[in-house]
C-alpha cells in the first residue's frame, strides 16, 4: 500500500517570501482517508483551529493552505495518523489533538529528521492496544515512570495522570516485572469510616475508584481484570488499610493524593517494599481537607524533590486530553485563582 503523495510543493520564491502557500495531499485507501478526516471533517477541524491552516477535503484528496511552519506541521499529523490507521489502529479526537501537540512540540521543518533523532512521544505497547503520550507532560511523565522507583504526577483533572499509570503498572505486569498492581486512594469525603456502605471492601470502595477500574478494563481484557481481581493480583484497598505493611514485587498507585494528610503520606510512602514501583497522582487545587491541613501531596513533593530515584512531573491546562473546551474551563479556573491570590498580596 502506497504513503499518502504530495502533488503540489510550494515554489522555492514563495518559501523564500514565508507567504501563505498550498500542498494538495491524496491517500490511496478512500475507507481509511475518511475515518482520517473524520466525520463530516470533525478531525480536519480541529487541525485546522489548531494549526491555523484551512483544510479542504475532496474524496480521498485533502488541501492544505496555510504558512510555510502550519503546513509543514499538519502534513506530518494527516501523514503520522494515516500510518496509524494503516497498522489497524482507533483514531479518536484525542487521538488528533495528541498528533498535532507532538508536531507542535518537534517544531517545524521537521528537525528531528535533520538531526537523525526521533523526537516522537513515548508509547507503551500493551496487549489489547498501544498507549502513547499525547502532550510534552505525558512524554516527561511516562519517562519519569521508566526511569524511577518514586514519581509524583501533579496537576488537573483530566491530563491523563491516572490513566498513563494504570497503563504503565499494566505493562509492567504483562511483562513480569511485578507480581500485583494496588489500587488505593483517601476516602476523605466518607471521612475514612467505610463502615456504614453496603457490601464487602471492594464495593465499598469501588465509587472512589471508579476512574482507575475504567482505565483497568479499556486497558485489558475485562476477563482478566476480573480474574486478578478474584485473586488478589490486582488490589483494591483505601490507604488507610495501607499502615503495617510492605509491598514488594508490586506497582502501587495512590490516587487523588493531594487528599492526604502528611503523616498519611509519610505512612504510605514507607510502605515502598523490594522490586516495587510507586506512582502517586493528585490535583492540588482539588483539596477536601479541612481547614488548617497542609496537603501531603503538596508536603512530599516539596520535600523529596531533590532524592535521588524520585522525579516529579507537572501538569498544567495546557495538557488536558479530553474535549478541548475542558482545557479552557481549567485555564479560566485557574486565572481565577490567580487573580484572587494576587489580591490577598
Amino acid at each position: 500500500m502506497r504513503t499518502p503523495t504530495q502533488s503540489q510543493y510550494p515554489s522555492p520564491a514563495a518559501l523564500a517570501a514565508g507567504s501563505r502557500q498550498q500542498i494538495d495531499l491524496a491517500f490511496d485507501d478512500n475507507r481509511l482517508a475518511s475515518t482520517l478526516f473524520g466525520q463530516y471533517g470533525q478531525n480536519l477541524s480541529l487541525i485546522e483551529r489548531r494549526l491555523n491552516v484551512t483544510a479542504e477535503q475532496r474524496g480521498n484528496h485533502v488541501t492544505l493552505e496555510g504558512s510555510r511552519d502550519a503546513i509543514a506541521q499538519a502534513k506530518r499529523v494527516l501523514e503520522g495518523l494515516y500510518e496509524g490507521l494503516k497498522r489497524g489502529r482507533d483514531l479518536t479526537p484525542g487521538d488528533v489533538e495528541g498528533a498535532v501537540r507532538q508536531s507542535l512540540a518537534q517544531g517545524t521543518l521537521f528537525p528531528a529528521e535533520a538531526s537523525g533523532k526521533s523526537t516522537g512521544f513515548t508509547e507503551i505497547n500493551l496487549r489489547k492496544r498501544p498507549v502513547r503520550a499525547r502532550t510534552a507532560a505525558q512524554d516527561a511523565y511516562l519517562r519519569a515512570l521508566n526511569r524511577n522507583a518514586l514519581v509524583f504526577g501533579t496537576g488537573p483533572a483530566g491530563t491523563g495522570k491516572t490513566w498513563l499509570a494504570v497503563a504503565h503498572c499494566i505493562a509492567l505486569y504483562e511483562r513480569k516485572e511485578v507480581d500485583r498492581i494496588i489500587l488505593s486512594r483517601p476516602a476523605v469525603e466518607a471521612g475514612e469510616r467505610l463502615g456504614f456502605l453496603p457490601g464487602d471492601m471492594r464495593e465499598k470502595v469501588d465509587p472512589y475508584l471508579r476512574p482507575v477500574y475504567d482505565a483497568l478494563y479499556d486497558l485489558m481484557d475485562s476477563r482478566i481484570v476480573e480474574r486478578a481481581l478474584q485473586s488478589g493480583e490486582f488490589e483494591i484497598a483505601p490507604l488507610a488499610f495501607m499502615r503495617g505493611r510492605t509491598l514488594t514485587n508490586a506497582a502501587i498507585i495512590l490516587d487523588e493524593a493531594q487528599n492526604t494528610t502528611s503523616m498519611q503520606m509519610k505512612m504510605f510512602l514507607t510502605r515502598l517494599g523490594e522490586n516495587s514501583r510507586m506512582i502517586v497522582n493528585g490535583d492540588p487545587s482539588q483539596i477536601d481537607l479541612p481547614g488548617g491541613q497542609k496537603s501531603g501531596l503538596i508536603e512530599a513533593v516539596e520535600l523529596l524533590k531533590d532524592v535521588e530515584g524520585v522525579d516529579c512531573v507537572t501538569f498544567t491546562a495546557a495538557d488536558v486530553v479530553r474535549h478541548e473546551l475542558v482545557g479552557r474551563i481549567v485555564a479560566a479556573y485557574d486565572s481565577a485563582a490567580q487573580a484572587r491570590r494576587e489580591g490577598h498580596l
